[in-house]
């Protein structure tokens, strides 16, 4: 008898990949896919114009002769040290705007928050109604509010704050108009929005048991907006100074509509270097000498605010 060998059995078929994991790998591409868009725009409008710029403030030449990248970083130390009280202007008026600022938003932000009641919606709007209008037309109307001989000037005039005004160097004689006060008014107006949208987002956050209990413990008002209410605000506060220093200090509108030939910021001599003078390297330079020393400033006030919780 012979015995016939049983043939070779056929390898198992290999399983199918479930369904179940390509869904999930699509589903966890989809935040990217979702992000594409917004990364595209910062790297088209935002990175590639960086560094035309960088490679724009190291170049040397002229309009009509063409400007080429000779590493000429001379550049920098020139635009800083000729144009330095500009600087030093611009950082001094964005920080007292940013300081007004801050002192007539928190009240109305506190007033929107917890007293407002029906009339919250009301009063938002008109916050950011200034928003409906032009930056420039909105900067114009200021320019006839302060005019010289208005009432503006004359009530102020009157009850001796001019005076006052003049011997702080803010304002020359009786005239609110081509003053370093004139453009500071303009900057906490145009911005005061800027400080009063996230004051009132953090405000309205906190939980008003937070205040009944303070009460319950007998703490006087002031001490539970001293203890409670402003720290925990510190977030609104930190955002709306951001929101409201670093436009202001790169402003140019305010100072060449309200300010005179003394009171212009460094936003006005780059505008002027870039469309005027044709100095493209100077102009390129002096821009991102804001650009770090606005950076520094925000870094160092974040470190010291004690708060990365921004609204």
């Amino acid at each position: 008898m012979t015995v016939t060998e049983a043939p070779p059995a056929s390898p198992a078929p290999a399983p199918a990949e479930p369904v179940v994991h390509k869904q999930s790998v699509r589903r966890k591409l989809v935040p990217y896919w979702l992000l594409l868009p917004g990364i595209l725009w910062l790297v088209v409008f935002f990175a590639l114009p960086m560094v035309y710029q960088a490679s724009t403030s190291v170049q040397t030449g002229s309009l009509e002769e063409g400007f080429k990248v000779t590493w000429h970083f001379q550049t920098y130390w020139d635009a800083l040290t000729e144009y330095y009280p500009q600087y030093l202007r611009s950082v001094l008026y964005a920080g007292t705007a940013t300081i007004l600022c801050l002192l007539l938003g928190y009240p109305l932000a506190y007033l929107i928050a917890f007293k407002a009641g029906r009339w919250r919606n009301l009063l938002l709007v008109l916050v950011i109604a200034p928003f409906f209008t032009s930056f420039l037309i909105r900067t114009l109307a200021w320019k006839t509010i302060l005019a010289d001989g208005g009432p503006v000037v004359d009530v102020l005039g009157s009850v001796g704050f001019l005076d006052v005004t003049s011997w702080l160097g803010m304002t020359e004689g009786n005239r609110l108009l081509a003053t370093p006060l004139a453009v500071v008014c303009g900057l906490t107006y145009n911005f005061l929005p800027f400080m009063i949208l996230p004051l009132y987002t953090s405000l309205e956050r906190i939980d008003s048991r937070l205040h009944e209990a303070a009460g319950d413990l007998y703490a006087k008002p002031s001490t539970v907006f001293r203890k409670v209410t402003f720290p925990l605000s510190m977030p609104g506060v930190v955002s709306g100074t951001l929101l409201t220093f670093i436009p202001a200090s790169g402003d140019y509108v305010n100072a060449e509509l309200l300010g005179s030939t003394d009171t212009k910021m460094v936003g006005n001599v780059i505008q002027s270097q870039f469309l005027r003078v044709l100095d493209y390297p100077t102009a390129a330079a002096l821009s991102f000498i804001l650009m770090a020393v606005v950076l520094i400033m925000v870094t160092v006030y974040i470190r010291r605010a004690g708060t990365e919780d921004l609204v």
